[in-house]
């Protein structure tokens, strides 16, 4: 057993712990170097609240002329969430939208019954070489509003509400949390905060909602008994814990979390689904191009051909 296996297994088993568990997500190389770090789905946690899935991209370097290209792929039944700590993304969808992300913006997708979008580097960017980091999220949307219209919001830095003072900036990206509520058309009780803290800054965290947990993205989170907690980690918090969060050399984290979802999901590939049928009927549409395409894009990521039953999300 590592140390930090015995570290994880010291949580489980102080009763006197706020956390539920600890994921140690994988990286996974897509190419040039472009790492990216899967916290969720994962099988120590499937959910936490509405999210589904929570991606970390690089931190990267991107020599001139290279960037990344995700050619067109679809979605169904959530809504995409993505927010950069550094570099820029053009983003392109079904619905005719062009917009450039860059740090402290956030593009909220809502899928719905169908969306298909590419995430590529600008021609500037690209020529010039570019940094790129952040995150991205896919929060399940309830049952009732799996099948609303597509629709996507650009929301710029200076419209997300931030909170300053004693060593502590908070920007709410999405949903509510000290108070606060950005102007993100969020389908669900929900909250993703990006926190930065100073060295030796502390804060506590309501337990506002019923799910909760914080995505260390840079530097060492101190936990107190539970612990101090490296960067690619998520900390996932029990029910109800009210914890205080601290670093001695500074840090930056994401808190995320809300209510419980209305039911299981299912998820395959791109979709995500309370129906295993619908998820199905989304696979053939794609396979047979039943989609809207991007204007102005030829490309598109074809459905991988790996057969199975989608995965049941609890």
């Amino acid at each position: 057993m590592t140390a930090q296996d015995q570290n994880r297994q010291d949580h489980h088993d102080d009763h006197d712990a706020m956390l539920e568990t600890v994921v140690v997500p994988r990286i996974h190389d897509l190419g040039d170097g472009f790492e990216v770090r899967r916290a969720l789905p994962h099988r120590e946690r499937r959910m936490v609240g509405p999210f589904v899935f929570l991606d970390q991209m690089g931190p990267h370097v991107f020599q001139p002329g290279r960037g990344i290209d995700v050619r067109p792929h679809p979605h169904i039944g959530l809504a995409t969430v993505t927010y950069l700590l550094s570099g820029e993304i053009s983003h392109r969808d079904s619905l005719g939208t062009v917009q450039d992300i860059k740090p402290g913006e956030v593009n909220w997708m809502t899928a719905g019954k169908g969306i298909v979008h590419s995430e590529r580097t600008g021609a500037g960017q690209r020529a010039a070489g570019s940094t790129l980091s952040g995150l991205q999220c896919w929060v399940a949307l309830p049952q009732a509003q799996e099948e609303s219209e597509p629709a996507f919001t650009h929301v710029g830095a200076d419209a997300l509400p931030l909170i300053e003072g004693e060593g502590v900036t908070a920007r709410v990206v999405a949903g509510e949390y000290f108070g606060k509520r950005a102007p993100v058309p969020v389908a669900s009780p929900m909250f993703y905060v990006d926190l930065v803290l100073a060295p030796g800054a502390r804060l506590g965290l309501p337990a506002d909602y019923p799910e909760q947990a914080v995505y260390v993205v840079e530097g060492r989170l101190d936990l107190g008994r539970d612990g101090a907690f490296d960067a690619g980690q998520l900390l996932v918090l029990k029910p109800g814990a009210r914890v205080t969060v601290g670093s001695h050399a500074g840090a930056r984290v994401m808190l995320l979390g809300g209510d419980a979802m209305d039911g299981p999901r299912y998820l395959s590939w791109n979709f995500v689904s309370s129906s295993e049928e619908r998820i199905e009927q989304a696979r053939a549409d794609w396979r047979a191009m039943r989609f809207a395409p991007v204007p102005g894009e030829t490309e598109f990521i074809p459905l991988p051909d790996t057969p199975g039953r989608p995965v049941h999300y609890p």
